[in-house]
């Protein structure tokens, strides 16, 4: 039975989100793929894009935070699962209790995850990451032969083992790309030459991973990829085989004919040049709709495209759909698989001046995430 559609929802294809990270593996031949659900699966629902992913070839998960790994493995997720960026007095002992690789970035950090694993009585499992250029997290290069060192010890005591080292790139050209791998493999060879080799390392998102050979080493860090959008302005998902997972839809409010010259929502940024109709949309900023979305961004409502009229409020918008046969409980669409003829979230993107990655990722907690496809399909979250 097909499930009604929402008031307002996310609506999930896993089946898309395997098919993707399996179209990834084929494109980037990598030894490994790393498939990146940090930020609630960048908006898409974390346990169940992480089950497709793995059903789709994934070796690997990263989360930025700690518990956003924990989450997945009380949630029965068994494959290795990395995180990166904690709290300044992070407690390491509930990763070490779920088997959770580590990402340090300091000697700081480093000690005490080991702490914790002494405490714990067991041995923890630990990633450098370093930073060749991006200044984000990640050790600089004066660090890392104090954390060689710090980490020599601890593995010396049997309370930590290194697993990996890696950094990011910040894609700003080929030739500045190339200078930061170069840069992470100098620090290789710090690890190297303090006798703890790094046994996996890894530098590549999923931008790198399609357009920069160079870069795929031991394992590939795939993020947006999965979600079947493109990481490219010049290349659409279309053009690399890849097909977007969410399609973000609702049911249309209300529905009234006005007059010409009716002013609609805030400050009137918008008035009707004529009789129309104006359609009432249940999405506003609260869900995640940028306000810049206002007067430029467009729906589709029974297969025809309509612009958002005036400005985006925090709860809804109006769109004019003029004389189209738009009924109260008609499905709207504000983006999905462009190929079924509606908005993509990328054209979405340029009308607000932002990024894909952005958009679907700062959809709000009153949009329920139904999915569709894989083991899990029909679940709401």
């Amino acid at each position: 039975m097909i499930a009604p559609l929402a008031f307002r929802e996310a609506l999930i294809d896993l089946d898309a989100v395997a098919a993707n990270t399996a179209r990834l593996r084929e494109l980037t031949a990598a030894p490994r793929l790393m498939a990146v659900v940090k930020a609630n699966a960048y908006g898409h629902g974390a346990l169940a894009v992480a089950q497709a992913a793995l059903a789709g070839g994934a070796d690997a998960l990263g989360t930025a935070d700690l518990d956003e790994a924990v989450a997945l493995r009380e949630a029965g997720i068994l494959a290795p699962v990395l995180c990166w960026l904690h709290d300044p007095e992070q407690d390491f002992d509930t990763a070490l209790e779920h088997g959770i690789e580590v990402a340090v970035s300091s000697v700081g950090q480093l000690d005490r995850l080991a702490q914790a694993a002494e405490d714990r009585g067991v041995r923890g499992a630990v990633q450098l990451k370093v930073d060749t250029g991006l200044s984000r997290n990640g050790a600089a290069e004066a660090e890392w032969v104090p954390l060689a060192q710090s980490l020599v010890r601890h593995a010396a005591r049997g309370s930590l083992q290194l697993t990996g080292l890696f950094s990011h790139l910040s894609n700003t050209s080929r030739e500045e790309d190339l200078a930061q791998l170069a840069l992470l493999r100098r620090a290789e060879e710090v690890l190297r030459a303090h006798g703890t080799p790094a046994p996996l390392v890894h530098l590549a998102a999923t931008a790198a991973a399609l357009r920069l050979p160079e870069a795929r080493l031991d394992q590939v860090r795939t993020g947006i990829g999965v979600y079947g959008l493109s990481p490219f302005d010049d290349e659409t998902s279309l053009g690399l085989g890849l097909v977007p997972a969410m399609t973000l839809q609702g049911r249309v409010a209300g529905v009234r004919r006005v007059a010409a010259g009716t002013g609609v929502s805030y400050d009137y940024a918008y008035r009707t040049a004529g009789e129309t109709t104006l359609a009432l949309v249940p999405f506003g900023y609260a869900d995640g709709i940028p306000r810049a979305a206002s007067g430029v961004a467009e729906v589709s409502i029974g297969g025809r495209r309509h612009r958002i009229a005036g400005r985006v409020a925090m709860d809804q918008f109006v769109v004019d759909v003029g004389d189209a046969p738009v009924a109260v409980g008609d499905p709207v669409t504000l983006w999905g698989d462009p190929t079924t003829g509606v908005p993509s979230v990328d054209e979405w993107a340029r009308w607000c001046g932002t990024i894909n990655y952005e958009l679907v990722t700062r959809i709000g907690h009153r949009v329920p995430r139904r999915t569709v496809g894989g083991a899990a399909g029909g679940v709401r979250a």
